[in-house]
């Protein structure tokens, strides 16, 4: 199994009490801290402008000047957004975009792409809130866009919801073209949600890597269906990798563990969350596959294994404030099951992720 960490950017009330002019220290030094710690295969942010889970005036740093600014300030660790939508840019600008992040990353950037859903934003950034038939449409026809542009330097689509007529991207990524053991399709696509129908076809058609929820049966669940997707439009399955995301909540102790989860709740109050609001979060948090002892978290995490998952990407809620959780997480769970070869070595560090 692989690792990625999320980067604090204040989406989740992450920043509460820290001055904005020291944000980016905060992201800056902890990205740093994984591109040293070789458990972590790559770091990630969210890709939203309004915090959850209320919109409030806490800071939320936008996800791709982040990307651009982690790109230069690692020089391992691969670099995500979980996940961008597609809406929210032109998707021959964002393939343009992306493009530069990698060679600013020098071939480490993974490309997380969703259909949207967080209706607020949406209508607040003036998007409207397509029905969801329609952000899939938009999903389908973008992501088609940019895997032109990558592979051969040009887009052109006709399409429902995008038409691009030539788009040029040049210099085309890194990755598909100079970087050594890149796949030729260019830079690797996630491709999140676990829209049974829809979503994982378009994961079966386009993606690199999938990324859903659930618990070990419904994991499962969706792997099958992927699975028959792929098989339908005649895709080697194997050459999908599943992944999923968690909350971490770690503690030896249900002190230690109820210590972090006060200070989810604390820094939501102090962000201006109302309380029915921060008890329905912390409710979900508690009942979260990441919430509990090294050795819950451990079996928890292998037994998402076994339903196919084999990339794991976790969020600490105090990761700016106290870096305990993460050491613990690092020392007690991930030996247990990060990918090595036969001579003890970490695969990534040999085999590049």
């Amino acid at each position: 199994m692989k690792f990625g960490i999320f980067i604090p950017q204040g989406w989740r009330h992450d920043l509460v009490g820290i001055d904005p002019s020291q944000h980016w220290g905060v992201m800056a030094g902890l990205a740093k801290r994984a591109d040293m710690h070789d458990v972590w295969t790559s770091i990630w942010v969210y890709d939203h402008f309004h915090p959850v889970p209320q919109p409030t005036q806490e800071a939320t740093h936008e996800a791709w000047s982040l990307m651009a600014a982690l790109g230069a300030a690692t020089s391992r660790v691969r670099i995500g957004q979980m996940c961008t939508c597609m809406a929210y840019r032109n998707p021959a600008y964002l393939a343009k975009v992306a493009a530069t992040v990698d060679m600013i990353s020098e071939g480490r950037l993974e490309m997380g792409i969703g259909a949207g859903w967080y209706e607020h934003e949406w209508r607040a950034y003036g998007y409207g809130f397509p029905r969801a038939g329609e952000r899939l449409g938009m999903l389908r026809e973008g992501v088609d866009i940019m895997r032109q542009m990558w592979t051969t330097g040009y887009g052109r689509l006709d399409g429902k919801h995008y038409q691009v007529d030539g788009a040029m991207c040049f210099p085309r990524p890194l990755q598909g073209t100079s970087s050594p053991g890149s796949k030729a399709n260019g830079i690797p696509m996630w491709i999140a949600g676990g829209g049974e129908k829809v979503t994982l076809r378009i994961a079966a058609e386009y993606a690199d890597y999938t990324n859903f929820f659930g618990s070990p049966e419904e994991f499962a669940h969706k792997n099958e269906l992927l699975k028959a997707h792929c098989k339908d439009i005649g895709r080697d399955e194997s050459e999908i990798v599943r992944s999923s995301n968690f909350d971490l909540v770690i503690g030896h102790s249900q002190a230690e563990i109820d210590d972090r989860l006060a200070g989810i709740a604390g820094r939501m109050v102090a962000g201006g969350v109302d309380q029915a609001t921060v008890d329905q979060r912390l409710a979900g948090v508690k009942d979260s596959l990441g919430c509990g002892t090294p050795e819950q978290i451990t079996e928890r995490l292998l037994q998402m294994q076994t339903a196919g998952m084999t990339y794991a990407i976790v969020n600490f809620a105090e990761a700016a404030y106290d870096v305990s959780g993460i050491e613990l997480f690092e020392r007690e769970v991930i030996p247990h099951l990060v990918d090595r070869d036969e001579h003890g070595h970490l695969w990534h560090l040999l085999h590049g992720r």
